[in-house]
């Protein structure tokens, strides 16, 4: 009799027995021109699966690379896995495997638990996350405006603009230079010896003037994308906006450079935001010690996932210091990133890029569309993350001529081997 139940019964939701049983990616991308941003897919022996995002620009095999470490092990086990794979990751891209990693993980759990990956965060502060909304770069202040304009009426409550020195280009007398300098992205900024003219300081704060001429002072609007300029005309440009009162100055420095962070935080009345490539929470507490920003902005897909982003939140709030969330992914990674957002009490805002994109929404399904409505995402409530995959969507946007396709099989990681202790 006990046998003929059991035949007949679900039996994914057996937490205990659960086991990976396969890792497998799809090579989505986004634009025609790139933003390539692969799906991850954990199978299990129960017919459950967990699904996570690798960063935007980082190799899928950043993920595949893990799968021996993974199979066999019950998916439920977030933490235990997570410190088993964490040192195979690294700051900006190559967190990247870790993190989508571990938003399968949590997937997997909560739908094994049948509760939200909020929930399993520790639950959560609020029932919908405000969005912030990037604005690519329009060549005059009165076309920024207009275009921030537009997002305003889509019901966006925070907005975020590029202004840097590629505004400049062409532009005589504004930049001074070493020859090739500007046409580089690799020297990092305190070795560029890019400099600011007064005229090019004045047309940048020109633009932002004409921006809030346009928009109003009553929304915030941050700035990002300055260039590779060194701390001194960093601190420049920041006293020139300081009129306009901006939400944040995002990236202005490297993010290592923690006392030419704090140089510029003494000298700016304008709050100061990093963190989109820093690896673990470990690595955000020089800045915080330092009092060296006032708004951390970890990347989920870079930083280690949904609870190690919390971890860095919570840290954050020790020191004063808010947290924002960086992201430019699909729904999948943003999703992630709004459970742990929930879960985080001094969350402000999180990134969307792709508000001009028409089938963003369309790539995933299980919760209401528009996805993001008056400016913000509702917490889902279905297990995991609560959302699954919208696979014909999918299909019509992978990587031309990428082998991973839609989920085929990776046999090829199956039997890779290593010695991966890290101690005697």
């Amino acid at each position: 009799m006990q046998s003929a139940i059991t035949d007949n019964i679900r039996t994914h939701s057996r937490p205990s027995a659960l086991r990976i049983t396969d890792v497998r990616v799809a090579a989505l991308q986004l634009l025609p021109d790139g933003w390539r941003c692969p799906l991850v897919r954990i199978d299990t022996n129960q017919d459950i699966y967990g699904i996570g995002e690798v960063r935007d620009g980082a190799s899928k095999n950043y993920a595949l690379m893990l799968k021996r470490l993974l199979i066999g092990e019950n998916p439920c086990d977030v933490d235990r896995l997570f410190r088993k794979i964490k040192q195979f990751g690294g700051h900006a891209r190559q967190g990247g495997g870790v993190s989508a990693i571990e938003m399968a993980l949590m997937d997997l759990a909560g739908k094994a638990y049948g509760v939200p990956c909020y929930m399993l965060a520790g639950g959560k502060f609020r029932d919908r996350v405000r969005m912030y909304c990037d604005t690519p770069s329009e060549p005059t202040g009165q076309a920024m405006g207009e275009k921030l304009k537009q997002r305003m009426a889509k019901g966006f409550t925070f907005l975020k603009m590029d202004v840097g020195i590629d505004l400049l280009a062409g532009v005589p007398g504004a930049l001074c230079a070493p020859t090739g300098m500007l046409e580089t992205q690799h020297v990092m900024h305190p070795f560029t010896h890019i400099r600011l003219t007064e005229k090019g300081i004045r047309l940048l704060a020109e633009y932002v003037a004409e921006v809030r001429s346009i928009i109003g002072d009553d929304i915030p609007l941050a700035v990002d994308h300055f260039g590779h300029i060194g701390v001194e005309d960093c601190l420049r440009l920041g006293q020139a906006l300081e009129p306009f009162n901006l939400a944040w100055l995002e990236d202005m420095l490297p993010w290592q450079l923690t006392d030419q962070w704090r140089l510029l935080r003494s000298h700016l009345k304008t709050p100061l935001c990093t963190g989109e490539d820093i690896y673990l929470h470990q690595n955000f507490r020089p800045l915080f010690e330092a009092q060296a920003i006032s708004v951390c902005h970890p990347d989920l897909a870079t930083a280690g996932g949904i609870l190690e982003t919390k971890r860095i939140g919570d840290l954050a709030q020790e020191y004063g210091i808010s947290m924002a969330l960086h992201m430019a992914g699909s729904p999948v990674s943003t999703i992630a990133a709004v459970h742990c957002a929930a879960a985080t009490e001094n969350f402000i805002a999180l990134e969307h890029h792709f508000t001009d994109l028409p089938f963003w929404d369309d790539l995933v399904t299980g919760i209401p569309k528009p996805i993001i409505q008056d400016g913000y995402i509702s917490v889902p409530e279905g297990p995991g993350l609560g959302i699954d995959l919208n696979e014909a969507v999918i299909r019509e946007h992978l990587t031309p001529g990428d082998p991973a396709g839609y989920f085929e099989p990776t046999t090829y990681w199956d039997d890779d081997w290593s010695w991966d202790r890290l101690w005697s």
